[in-house]
């Protein structure tokens, strides 16, 4: 990738203070009506990796107590977006098309969750080759290190059309 996507470059410009992040947290959290159901804080982003905290509160919790096992993934699909916004590059789009998810153990504190993707050659990716499955791992930590929820989010990468 030759050049920052807008979403990197926002990044750069408001991540130098905890009021900054604080912004990009809320103007990130409004690309998507569920993102701001767990009100995610964002702490990293660079290419191929992005890093948010959804903190435990009343509207994230089911019905024993602990943390849901759908905010827990629309925590997951939000790091997902935005590891990929920061990701790919403007000549392409990418959308998510499944995930699979197992929710081993419970959890009662808030979350750190991780995006990682493994950046293809996007130079390969064209109108010609149509495009490509590439898998965006998440990991889901709670506060006493807990793995409570694992997910793995597939996005199809394909070419804009010029």
């Amino acid at each position: 990738m030759t050049s920052s996507t807008s979403t990197l470059k926002l990044w750069k410009k408001l991540s130098g203070s905890a009021l900054q992040r604080g912004v990009f947290s809320v103007a990130f959290s409004l690309k998507a009506p569920y993102f701001r159901t767990v009100l995610p804080r964002v702490r990293v982003v660079e290419p191929g990796r992005a890093v948010l905290r959804i903190g435990k509160w009343w509207g994230v919790n089911n019905h024993i107590g602990t943390y849901h096992v759908i905010a827990a993934l629309n925590g997951a699909e939000a790091a997902m977006g935005l590891v990929c916004e920061a990701s790919v590059p403007t000549t392409h789009r990418w959308i998510p098309r499944g995930m699979r998810a197992d929710y081993p153990a419970k959890s009662t504190g808030g979350l750190t969750v991780t995006a990682t993707l493994d950046l293809p050659d996007f130079s390969t990716i064209t109108r010609e080759t149509g495009g490509s499955l590439h898998t965006v791992k998440i990991q889901l930590l709670d506060d006493a290190g807990v793995e409570p929820v694992t997910a793995e989010i597939d996005v199809w990468i394909s070419a804009k059309k010029k």
